[in-house]
């Protein structure tokens, strides 16, 4: 086991399930702090839980990142519960309601658009604004392949979304990296979560059909996109800012 975030203090939003406690889980396993913010108490409360049965340091922080005083407050509690803010990982997110673009409803557009992408920018902002007056720090923003990599049927509001956070992100990381903040972003592929699972999908049924849309012939892990994301954070990427890590088992390739 290493520690390359030994005594570092790291906030995930959208922490409570999926890739986001999946990535909570790995920071607290390499030293961590971790600050695990969402908007439901209960699935942060579990990821707290699992985290301080294997030893790590963790709280739970109830927000919601589209609302800029939440995004402010979850910055400013994870300081006072931990001394600082070292890494930000943006991971909350929504897929949406399916449907063609001629169909779409224009209140989910909005919501869906509301979450990915104002929710990013509202995170990021206080993020930045600590970390410039701190010495610097590392931000890792959570999009998808589907959208700047690639397209798909009657996905258009969280396409565009994803595409929209990648280009934000890439652009943030332009804006900001002479203030000494590093902004990368991951674009996971379908990982298995329930996102990338179809209404009643048994998860043999699941296994068949990724098993021929996938180059790699699989659903990627959670512990794989956590690795990814702790690599963005770390040491060892210090040259990449902007860095658009697509993770995808070779769909967009």
């Amino acid at each position: 086991m290493t520690t390359r975030f030994a005594d570092k203090s790291v906030l995930v939003t959208g922490g409570g399930s999926g890739i986001g406690r999946a990535i909570a889980l790995a920071f607290a396993r390499e030293g961590a702090r971790v600050a695990v913010a969402g908007r439901g108490a209960g699935p942060l409360a579990e990821t707290v839980d699992l985290i301080e049965r294997a030893g790590g340091k963790a709280v739970a922080l109830t927000g919601d990142v589209t609302n800029a005083q939440d995004a402010a407050r979850l910055v400013r509690e994870t300081v006072e519960w931990f001394g600082g803010l070292d890494v930000a990982v943006n991971n909350a997110g929504v897929f949406g309601a399916a449907g063609k673009v001629a169909d779409i409803d224009e209140a989910e557009f909005q919501r869906v658009f509301a979450v990915n992408v104002t929710g990013t920018l509202l995170a990021m902002q206080p993020q930045i604004g600590h970390m410039r007056a701190h010495g610097g720090g590392a931000i890792v923003n959570v999009s998808s392949s589907l959208g700047f990599h690639k397209r798909g049927d009657g996905i258009a509001a969280y396409a565009a979304s994803k595409a929209a956070v990648t280009a934000l992100t890439r652009t943030a990381a332009r804006d900001h990296i002479g203030e000494g903040v590093r902004i990368n972003v991951l674009s996971p592929g379908p990982m298995d979560t329930g996102m990338s699972s179809r209404a009643g999908e048994s998860a043999g049924a699941k296994a068949e059909r990724m098993a021929v849309e996938v180059p790699i012939g699989r659903v990627g892990a959670l512990e794989e996109a956590a690795a990814a994301a702790l690599y963005l954070a770390s040491p060892e990427s210090g040259f990449a800012v902007g860095t658009d890590l697509v993770l995808d088992g070779g769909i967009s390739a």
